[in-house]
């Protein structure tokens, strides 16, 4: 059986070295698991104004997540944490009282930023976030992707063989994540 799983690129921009990122641990990833891109960019900002009515467009957020088994966060680092447009999205999920997507919903963290600690603190901010919101997380293996010119391409083909055998490590981990959570927190859909 395939576990569907939802990605969120931290990013908005059209160039993103996560949306490579992204596309380069979707190729490398183990048979079993089924990726779909989960999109925040037309969510408005987040007010508890929203609670008793959520627009179509948050409304449509929700059901997204609802219809996987498991997220991965693919997020770049700005200013020492996570893209506003991520917390927001993860502030919509997460609500209304009650109703938190993220709850019992396995999740990974990962990311890539041209620094030499990669994505390290927004990681660790991402996991605090993630964490209240009750989201069973992957805790090691971390990977702390450094960018340089032509790692990944377009397209998401890791130049580099160690790296590759380092994300295709990474992903075959996750899966395995993946099937431990949900065999003792199964998701009803």
């Amino acid at each position: 059986m395939a576990h569907k799983v939802g990605y969120f690129v931290g990013s908005l921009a059209k160039a993103s070295i996560n949306r490579k990122l992204a596309k380069a641990l979707v190729r490398l990833a183990p048979d079993g698991l089924e990726f779909t891109e989960i999109s925040f960019k037309e969510l408005p900002l987040y007010s508890y104004d929203y609670d008793d009515d959520f627009p179509p467009v948050a409304q449509e957020f929700k059901e997204s997540i609802a219809a996987v088994d498991a997220l991965l966060f693919v997020t770049p680092e700005y200013n020492r944490s996570i893209p506003g447009g991520l917390k927001n999205a993860i502030d919509w999920a997460s609500r209304p009282w009650g109703k938190n997507s993220f709850s019992r919903m396995p999740s990974g963290v990962i990311g890539t930023s041209p620094g030499s600690i990669g994505t390290a603190v927004a990681q660790q901010s991402l996991k605090s976030v993630l964490s209240f919101c009750n989201s069973p997380m992957m805790n090691a293996l971390e990977a702390y992707v450094q960018f340089t010119p032509g790692l990944i391409t377009d397209d998401g083909e890791v130049t580099k063989p160690d790296t590759e055998m380092f994300l295709k490590n990474y992903m075959n981990e996750y899966h395995i994540f993946v099937r431990r959570v949900l065999s003792v927190l199964p998701r009803s859909n």
